[in-house]
Parts: structure tokens; sequence; C-alpha cells
């Protein structure tokens, strides 16, 4: 390809260039980020977002009260359903928001925390109430102080709408299970068991217990003829408990009630102030555990409770010092010099902040971020008024990670600098690798892994992905061929024939892209960090040994040949992402594995030993190219050298370009990617949820188009808190709308491909931006870009000073 100049960085007048340690000071720019709402919310949809170390939660004020939903990431039942554990509502008396002369509610971006105040004129004083809620990032409690300067009853309120067993229903129409997605057609019962919530001496405590007798994985297993690997398989739901315990000093019990909130019947149980206060401090503690016993599990709830008593004030200084560290790792101001809400380039900035506080409190998860809605969804009546189910219900489960979608929630996290956030991510395909073996073992009889495109702990194939046996579903209408079956194509649709081992299904069967995108994330963030990852080497083994030995095995079973007549894998049947259906040689999948065998090959000796780096560079030379086309004229690199339909919306044929880094600006000739979007045939600027468009024209040196795509992603969202949108095709807050809008405002801003680092490879000259970057070899970039020119630039270490280039169009 033709070589595309850019300018490398000189020494002079142009900008100031520093190279040193940059100094741990949170910038003060944070602070027109902070969101302030000075009425109160119509109902959940209106709420914003409180995080924390794994715990998510909803704050509003409604009619007077101070609500909130609470979640913790691992909170999942027997099922695979994502459930809260629970709603809280606060009611003071007198009422400061009845009647109230000021109402403000601010999420302090900088510290983390949300305080809501209020003033309320009357006789004799002026009541002036004040409240603090925030989450211990080390430790799972939740505090609540509030503050008057008169005395105060408080009501505090525990509410469950899970106080009996229910059956979520099969009926597609229904779509119940949906929100079990692995579940669904599922041909039997599928039984919610109820919680448990005592008033003890203590407190309320509440509580789900996954009971002994449950379906995932056991069915799962079973479905898919794993019986003899099932010790090896990992089961994250046995035993599994959640829930906590309320409690505060002055507090004694009220009575239990019941109401209804958004069309959902629930019950309370009440705790009351003993006498009215001034001041009053109310604490949540968490647990979740898979312990042999409940009596065990209430133990190490009872230590997490009795920590949370010790020190407050010390406990809430070291989660605000713990949120500005958060901060200082990265940033992107944008005209932060003139901060105007209502300017969507502005609005782009503070989104990016606002977002990345929504992922950071996914920090210390036990599983990764949900790109459907993370810790953060409420009742989906109110995003869907056909949708009728209560506040656990979301669109594509919960136990389910989509790996198409979770994925743009993890790449923006290695510029953010937020390498301990992007491991739960990791750790959900380390645990998943024996499942993902055995179903390999079981049916091909080889080596490798292959993980299921909406992959979850156990690391074996979604049960409506495969097919149940039952009236309506695809596996028993269409015919099971044998392993190799000339007439497997990877077209099959719903009806058709299935293969051996392989999913019914007509989106995701044959669809392995993922596991090796996931492989090259985690040696990129070896490249960034340096980060010891032995316990990963497994997964990215097997993810990329599979397909050696799969299509050897399968052209061998064609014509006798393991590779084609150039020495070559032939990687067929295949698909390219879900779109390109019998696909042959995939380009998103040619490319990962070409960027995986390249950066594995250059490890340290402790990770590959010289047999197997003999074997990964025979591996890298036979795998196939990309294959190349003309449309009018102009050069188009193919999604793959062929296929037979072509279905979704989505375009693999720039996954050499990102996620996999194949080409970049200043070595390789834009222009055939280019041809590639004039001419393609796919939706063009769809804006919502996964779409990556804004990524591409970034990584094309569009720097118009990407600016205009960037500003509609990441604009206000329609509802009162600016970044939760959706639903798109997921649900709200639609998580991986914002990752992919991060990814695609850092792409704008700096590439880092092999041992560069470009600057402002598609960046408007008119838009003033101060960022903080990180970039491989643990070097951080701190520039500052105002009318049109780098006024200062600070590289830490020095030596990466010579990889830095700066986009030629805008210096």
């Amino acid at each position: 390809m033709k070589k595309v100049k850019l300018s490398r960085i000189v020494l002079s007048g142009l900008f100031l260039i520093q190279a040193c340690t940059i100094k741990q000071n949170v910038p003060e720019n944070y602070e027109q980020y902070n969101i302030i709402w000075r009425t109160q919310s119509k109902n959940a949809s209106e709420s914003m977002p409180l995080v924390g170390g794994d715990i998510g939660c909803n704050v509003w004020v409604e009619n007077g009260d101070i609500l909130f939903y609470l979640q913790r990431s691992g909170s999942m039942d027997e099922n695979g359903q994502y459930l809260k554990l629970g709603r809280f509502r606060l009611h003071l008396s007198p009422d400061p928001f009845e009647g109230e002369s000021f109402f403000r509610q601010e999420l302090k971006l900088k510290d983390g925390y949300i305080e809501i105040e209020s003033e309320k004129n009357g006789s004799p004083d002026v009541l002036k109430t004040k409240l603090k809620l925030w989450i211990d990032v080390f430790h799972p409690v939740i505090y609540i102080d509030v503050k008057s300067n008169q005395n105060t009853d408080v009501t505090v309120s525990y509410e469950s709408w899970r106080t009996e067993s229910m059956e979520l229903s099969g009926e597609p129409q229904k779509k119940e299970r949906f929100s079990a997605f692995n579940l669904e057609g599922y041909p039997g019962k599928v039984i919610r068991s109820k919680d448990i919530i005592e008033q003890t001496t203590d407190g309320i405590t509440f509580f789900h217990r996954n009971p002994t007798n449950k379906l995932i994985p056991e069915v799962l297993i079973e479905q898919q003829g794993l019986e003899e690997y099932a010790a090896e398989i990992t089961d994250d739901l046995k035993n599994r408990t959640f829930g906590g315990i309320l409690f505060g000093e002055n507090f004694v019990f009220g009575e239990v009630g019941e109401g209804i909130y958004q069309q959902t019947p629930f019950k309370s149980w009440k705790l009351k102030t003993k006498n009215p206060q001034k001041n009053h401090l109310i604490l949540i503690a968490t647990n979740i555990g898979q312990t042999e016993t409940i009596e065990e599990w209430k133990e190490n709830l009872s230590k997490v409770k009795d920590a949370a008593t010790k020190n407050p004030e010390q406990t809430f200084e070291k989660t605000v010092d713990w949120w500005h560290q958060f901060w200082n790792r990265s940033y992107i101001f944008i005209q932060s010099k003139n901060p105007d809400p209502k300017n969507p380039v502005w609005q782009m900035g503070r989104n990016y902040q606002l977002f990345r506080y929504q992922l950071g409190g996914n920090v210390f998860g036990e599983y990764p971020a949900k790109f459907n809605g993370g810790n953060l969804t409420f009742d989906p009546v109110l995003v869907n008024e056909k949708v009728v189910h209560d506040p656990d219900w979301r669109q594509w489960g919960g136990a389910v990670f989509t790996a198409q979608n979770q994925r743009l929630l993890y790449w923006p996290m290695l510029k953010s600098g937020d390498f301990d956030a992007i491991l739960p991510q990791f750790e959900l395909y380390r645990k998943g690798l024996p499942g993902a073996t055995a179903r390999v073992k079981k049916y091909f009889g080889h080596e490798g892994a292959i993980y299921c495109e909406y992959t979850s702990v156990p690391g074996i194939a979604m049960g409506d992905g495969w097919g149940w046996q039952n009236d309506y579903n695809y596996r028993i209408r269409g015919e099971e061929i044998p392993f190799g079956d000339p007439r497997a194509n990877a077209a099959t649709g719903f009806g058709e024939v299935v293969e051996k081992g392989i999913m019914a299904n007509g989106s995701i069967a044959y669809h392995w892209e993922s596991q090796v995108e996931h492989a090259y994330m985690i040696l990129e963030y070896h490249r960034f960090t340096g980060n010891d990852i032995s316990a990963y080497i497994p997964f990215i083994e097997q993810s990329l040994i599979f397909f050696d030995k799969h299509y050897r095995l399968r052209q061998k079973m064609r014509n006798g040949n393991e590779l084609d007549e150039n020495g070559k894998l032939v990687i067929y049947p295949s698909t390219s992402c879900e779109s390109y259906r019998g696909a042959k040689n995939p380009s998103d999948l040619t490319a990962g594995l070409k960027a995986c065998l390249e950066a594995l090959l250059i490890l340290d000796e402790k990770y590959l030993d010289t047999e197997k780096r003999k074997y990964y560079k025979e591996y890298l030379n036979s795998i196939p190219d990309f294959d190349y086309d003309e449309v009018d004229g102009d050069r188009i690199i193919k999604p793959a050298w062929s296929w037979l339909k072509y279905q979704n919306v989505e375009c693999p044929q720039f996954y050499p370009l990102f996620p996999f880094n194949r080409f970049y600006l200043g070595k390789d000739d834009m222009t055939i990617f280019r041809n590639t979007w004039k001419h393609g045939k796919f939706p063009k600027n769809m804006v919502q949820s996964w779409h990556q468009d804004g990524i591409f024209f970034a990584r094309m040196g569009m720097t118009e188009e990407a600016a205009d795509y960037n500003i509609k992603k990441l604009q206000d969202s329609e509802r009162r808190f600016p970044t939760f949108w959706g639903p798109g095709h997921d649900w709200v807050p639609d998580h991986n709308w914002g990752g992919s809008g991060m990814i695609g405002l850092q792409e704008m801003l700096m590439q880092t491909i092999e041992d560069k680092i470009i600057l402002f490879p598609a960046w408007p000259k008119e838009w003033d931006v101060d960022f903080k970057l990180h970039a491989p070899g643990n070097t951080t970039v701190k520039c500052s870009f105002q009318n049109g020119k780098i006024v200062q630039l600070i590289v830490f270490p020095k030596s990466r000073t010579r990889d830095i280039v700066v986009n030629f169009d805008n210096q």
C-alpha cells in the first residue's frame, strides 16, 4: 500500500515538549462536569448513578422520598438472571422537600458521591437538610449521611418484589426468559426462588440463595452431551448467595408494608428513628459468596458490617482519594475553557468522563460490567411501556455476555489506563476455558477451545443457541449432520441442517472471532503495561490453536490435504461477524489470528518455549491473506474471500483497522478502506449501541466524518442523566453505546500501533482539547492543543519521545 506521510515532532518553538514524571494532581476541569438537578425526578428513569468498587445505585428523589436501586457484580441467580439487591426508600419528617424553596441533587464527579440538599421556608426557622450518599470503594458498603439544622425523624425502607417464588413464562411473546437468556426456549419450567428477608437485632437482613436443584449449568451440560466433563466445567452459580443488611444507630423496627411501583407489587420492611436528631447515618453492608451454608455467608456479612462502622469519616476520605487517583489516570477535556452544556462538542468531553465514571463502578467486579446496563438498569416499563416486568428484567440476560458488545466496554480501558477495571473481562474467558475445550474434545477430537459468542462463566454454548428439544426449536426441525459433512456451510438458518458440535443458530454458529479478539486484548494489555499475563496464556493459546487444528482437519476431510495449494489454511465454513454467512477466510478472523500470533512471538521466553515459538511461526505463515476487489475502478477490501449470504449490519471488513491494527496512518494508504466505505452496501451512520463507524473514520483519517459521527455518538441521551443512552439494540443504559463512543474519541486524538504514537490523526483544528492518555510501554502522553496548535506536550518516559508522530494536517 502507498504510504501516507506524517510529520515527526520537532523540538522547536512550535510547542513545548517535556519528558518527565507527571504530577498526581486532579485537574480542576472535573468540577464543570458535575450533574446538578434543581427539581425532583418523576420516576426511576430520571435517576442518577452512584457507583464504587463493584456496586451501582440509581438514586432519585420522587414525591419527597429519596429512593435508590442497589446492584452488585455477581448477584446472579440460579437461572442466570442478574438480580438487584433491592430498592431503598428514605422519608424524612418534617419533610424537607414538601414545598421546598431550594432543591439540589448533585453528582460530585471528582469525589465520586451524590449530595442532595434542600431548604424549606417555615416558622420559625428555615429547615435546611443535606444528604450525602457514597459507596466505599474498597468494601461493599453504602452510606447515607443525613444532616439537618433541626431535629428530624427518618424512616428507611427495604423494598422487595421477590417475596414469593416465581415461574418465568416460556411463552415467546411474554419474553420473561429474555432476562435469563440461557433458558429461552427451554422446554421445562423455570422457577426463580424467593428471597429471604429477616428482621434481626442488628437490622434488616435480606438475601437470595441459589437452590441446590438449579438449571444452570446442569441442563446445558446435559443438553450438549458434556456430562463426562461436568466436574471440570466452572459452576459459578452453585451455592451463590447475595444480599446484605440495612442498619444504623438510633433505629428500631417499624411496620411491614406493601405497595406497587411501576406496575410491580412489592413488600417493605421499615426502620424508624427512636427519637428525632439532627444527624443520622444509615448503612447497607453487602456480601456475595459461594458458601456451603447460609450461616457461613451470614458470618462473612457480619464481618463487613462490623468493619463499616469503625471509622466512616476515614473510609470516606480513602474513597474520595481513590476517585482522585482514578481521575488523574487519564482524561479528555474538550472546549473546557468555555464550558457550554448546550455545545455538543463540549458535551463529548463531559459525557466521556461521565461514562468512564459508570465503568469505574465495576473496577473490582467479580464479573465484567454488562453491556446492557451494567449495575444501573431500572424498571423496564420506563424503557418500553409494553415491557411490564419487574426491575430485574433486562434484554439479553444477565449471566450471558455477548462478546461483540462486551469488548467495546473494555478496549477504551487501555488508553484510559484503567488496567484494573479490564481484568474482570479477562477472567470471564479464563474461567470458561474448561468448558470451551470440552466441546472441542467431545465433538472434534483435537486441541483448542471455542467460546460461544453469547458466552458465560461455564464456557459452554448458550442453551437457546445450541437448540432445545421442543416443538418450535430449530435444532430438531432441521437435520443434524456429522462433523465435516460437505453440507455444513455456516449459512444455515432455522430449520436447516445443523452440524454436530455446532450451535443451531443462523447468526452465531461458527462465529468465533471474539475469542481471538479477547486474546489480542490481553496481549495488548501486556504491551501497554508489561504486567504478567501467565494466567491467561492457556486461554490465548487454546483459542488460537483451535483454528489451526480445526481447519487443517476440515480441509483434509475435503481433499486429503491440510492446506491449500499455497500452503495456507482454508477457513471454511466460517462467518465474518454475524453478517457474512458461509464465509471463506473472513477478514476479521484472519486479521485477528495474524495480530495475535505476531504478538505471541515477541513475548518473553517465560511465556513460550522454543518448540512453541517454532510452531507459532509456522502457524503465522499459514494464515491466508486478505482478499481485494474492484468496484467502479476503486480497489476495496472484502469481508472474506467469499460468502453465501449477507445479513445483519456489521462491518467486519474494517476489523483489520480496528481492533487488529493491521494497517495504520503513516504507513499505509487508507484509500482502499475509504473506497470500501464508499461502495459498501451495509447501513451507514447508524449511531446507536455498538456501531463503530466513528472508530473506523478515525482510523482512516477522515476527520470531518469522525467528528460528525462521534458528536452524535456522545451527545446527551434522551434521558435526564446524559449518559443513560439506549435502548438502541440493547437496553438502558446502553454501555456499549458509551464504550464505542469512548474509543472513537480516543482514536481521533491518539493511535498507538507498533511503536508509533500518532497524535491528532483525525482531530479538527478548531477543537481545543487537553488530554492525558496511555500508550504501550507504560507510556503516558499529556497534551494541550489550543487554537490549532500544540502548546504543551509531556511524555513519560523520556525514551518514548522519539516515537511521537503528529498528523501533518493539523500541524
